[in-house]
C-alpha cells in the first residue's frame, strides 16, 4: 500500500495504491453423494478413497475500480470405481483495486484475491463433507503465487493447461 501524505490526507483524497475487500461471500455449492447408502459401506473398507480437486477461478470487472474474483473447488471422492461424493464449491469476493499498474492488478486478482478466499471455501468443504456423513477432509495449503506464476509462465510460451491438484 501507498503511504498517505498529509496533503492527501487534508483534502479527504486517498492518491495512489488501494486495495479494499468489500464482501467475501459464497456464490455457489453443491454437494452429492450419488450412490448413498452402499457407498458408506465401503469407506474404511480395504481400498482408499481417492481424492481429486480441480481449481479454476475467473475474475470480472464491475467497473469504478470494482472487481468480482470467484475461486471455484471440485472435489471428487472416489472409493474404487464408485463415486463416494462430489463438492463444488463458488467462494466470491467483491475488491476495490485502484492505483496499480495492470501487471500488480492482474497479480493481485491472480494470487492474492484467491489466497484470501481459499481458507472460507475451504472451511465450506470440510463443513460439507462432514455433514454428507464422511469422515473429516481438511484441504492441504494451496500456494496461489506458485499457481498463478504458472499460469503466467505457460501464458508466454503458449501453453495454458487448467490448473489440476490431487491429493
Amino acid at each position: 500500500m501507498a503511504e498517505v501524505t498529509p496533503a492527501e490526507q487534508a483534502n479527504g483524497q486517498l492518491q495512489g495504491q488501494q486495495l479494499v475487500v468489500q464482501k467475501i461471500y459464497v456464490k455457489d455449492v453443491s454437494f452429492e453423494v450419488p450412490n448413498a447408502p452402499l457407498v458408506y459401506q465401503e469407506i474404511g473398507g480395504e481400498e482408499q478413497p481417492q481424492v481429486q480437486l480441480n481449481l479454476a477461478q475467473k475474475a470480472a470487472s464491475l467497473g469504478n475500480d470494482l472487481y468480482e474474483v470467484v475461486l471455484s473447488l471440485t472435489i471428487t471422492c472416489t472409493v474404487g470405481p464408485r463415486t463416494a461424493y462430489l463438492a463444488e464449491v463458488q467462494q466470491a469476493g467483491l475488491f476495490g483495486i485502484a492505483g496499480f499498474d495492470d501487471a500488480d492488478r492482474e497479480n493481485i486478482i491472480g494470487s492474492y484475491c484467491p489466497n484470501l478466499l481459499f481458507p472460507y471455501a475451504r472451511q465450506l468443504v470440510s463443513s460439507l463433507v462432514l455433514e454428507g456423513g464422511f469422515p473429516p477432509f481438511l484441504l492441504q495449503p494451496i500456494n496461489f503465487e506458485a499457481l498463478y506464476a504458472e499460469q503466467r509462465r505457460r501464458q508466454m510460451g503458449g501453453d495454458a493447461a487448467p490448473a489440476a491438484l490431487n491429493s
